[in-house]
Formats: C-alpha cells, structure tokens, sequence
C-alpha cells in the first residue's frame, strides 16, 4: 500500500523538478541558426568567475562564468576565427520580457579585448531571485547598466549585413 503513495508522489515530484530545470537553460543560436541548448550543469562545468559591481551605493558580488567561456562551450568560434566578415558579428542577448541588447564579438572576446563580460547566476552568494535570473549579464565596467540584463534566455550570433 505505501508503495502504490509512493510511486505517484514520486512522479509528481520528478515532474515539477523537470519542469523547474528547464527554466534553468540558456539558448545559444550560431550565425548559420543551429541551436545549442546549456544548461545550469553545463553552465557550473565553466571555471567560475565572481565579481562585484553595481552602483557605489548598491554593489553586489556577482558569481557565474565569462560569457565567452560559454560561446565556445556551444561551439561558436572566438580568438582567431575572428577576422574578415567575422568582425561583423554581433551578440544579441535576449531577456525573457523581450528586453534584447547587442555586444560586438569581437567586444567579448579576450582576444580583443579586456572587457569582462559575465553570465551570471549567483548574486551575494544566493541563487538570483525571479525578478533578475535564473541567469543575468553582468558588465562590471560599464557606467550605466543598461546591458545587465535580467532574466536572460537566449544568445544569439548575428552577421551584420
């Protein structure tokens, strides 16, 4: 008789975990459209980055992986693939309320670059909470943090025209 509770009980908790997870995975398109799917595991695979920014009155310790750890994770070429026509891509970032911004490749590629770019999914030692994560960027250089964005979903490499 406990067996027969246990079974469905076990079910809906295997169900609501799956359901949870894939809240917890970002979407990466290359130029050519294929997709590649990461999620949080693969994501905490990455060498970890913490950094903290934010506004002088409200910093906060941000821990995550480097943004272009998790573009060559998903296979999209960096370093010296980057030339000619390549130096014409761009990243879109996509939040889930539609809110997108833009990063040059080359801006995000150490490469290029010493701009530290991050993907975020730790703030202050704590999961991101529903308003900012499961997963947010974070630019601790940046002045203004309209490129922050909250409730991250996608990745997307484009070819400018």
């Amino acid at each position: 008789m406990k067996i027969r509770l246990l079974y469905p009980a076990l079910l809906v908790a295997l169900t609501i975990q799956a359901v949870l997870a894939s809240g917890q995975q970002v979407i990466i398109q290359d130029e050519g459209g294929k997709q590649t799917i990461l999620t949080r595991a693969d994501l905490e695979a990455l060498a970890r980055v913490k950094v903290t920014a934010g506004a002088s009155n409200s910093s906060a310790t941000f821990e995550g992986v480097s943004l272009d750890s998790v573009l060559e994770k998903a296979g999209v070429g960096l370093g010296e693939t980057m030339k000619g026509k390549r130096m014409a891509s761009y990243l879109l970032v996509e939040a889930a309320d539609g809110y997108r911004v833009v990063f040059a490749l080359a801006e995000i590629d150490p490469a290029f670059s010493d701009k530290r770019v991050i993907l975020a999914f730790l703030k202050d030692g704590k999961a991101l909470d529903a308003k900012e994560g499961p997963y947010r960027i974070v630019v601790p250089d940046e002045k203004r943090m309209a490129r922050w964005v909250r409730q991250l979903t996608t990745l997307k490499i484009v070819a400018a025209p």
